[in-house]
């Protein structure tokens, strides 16, 4: 019957959704933590945009593929509108242009790497573990 119950499900059943081992990033003072932590453990940061289709689109592709544990990388989610000033912060300090979405990759203190868009879930991180 598990075969039958997954051929015909309807679609009005739930999933069971994914969940990241997110870190919340709502603070300035975080951007020096994860700068400083960088130098033994990745750093990545998730910039997301709350009211863009394609942002939230590319979130869910994100998530969906995503195979790491907290032990590859700490992962970081910033709700841009939420935290303008820390958006604007992570741009500065890392010396990245805002794009929205946008995923940067932090070792040693710097951006190793940075995508937006769809380019965000071609980006391989396993480079950078």
């Amino acid at each position: 019957m598990g075969l039958l119950n997954k051929l015909f499900r309807g679609d009005n059943e739930a999933k069971e959704d994914k969940v990241l081992p997110w870190i919340p990033l709502n603070e300035l003072t975080q951007l020096d933590s994860i700068k400083n932590q960088s130098d033994t453990k990745t750093q990545v940061i998730f910039k997301h945009s709350t009211r863009c289709g394609i942002s939230r689109m590319v979130m869910k592709q994100f998530v969906d593929a995503y195979n790491f544990t907290e032990k590859d990388f700490d992962l970081y989610y910033l709700d841009l509108l939420n935290y303008r000033e820390v958006s604007n912060e992570v741009g500065y300090k890392f010396q990245v242009l805002h794009e929205s979405p946008q995923l940067l990759v932090i070792k040693n203190g710097a951006v190793v790497s940075h995508a937006s868009h769809g380019a965000i879930n071609a980006l391989d991180l396993n480079r950078f573990i």
